[in-house]
């Protein structure tokens, strides 16, 4: 199973050092609420609220 976070650096409003950490931290904190199921898929969003990515779970 792997679990990948896919982020369009170049679709980020604002800095993308900023926005990813952003991101990151929003999704660490979801993780214990989440199951890590295969098919598992979130949109991932930058600050403005645009989907910048995905979050998947593959087998």
């Amino acid at each position: 199973m792997r679990f990948v976070i896919d982020i369009d650096l170049d679709a980020l409003t604002g800095n993308p050092e900023q926005e990813v950490g952003r991101i990151l931290r929003f999704w660490a904190g979801a993780l214990k609420q989440m199951e890590l199921a295969p098919g598992t898929e979130h949109e991932l969003s930058d600050s403005d609220y645009k989907v910048v990515g995905h979050l998947v779970v593959t087998d």
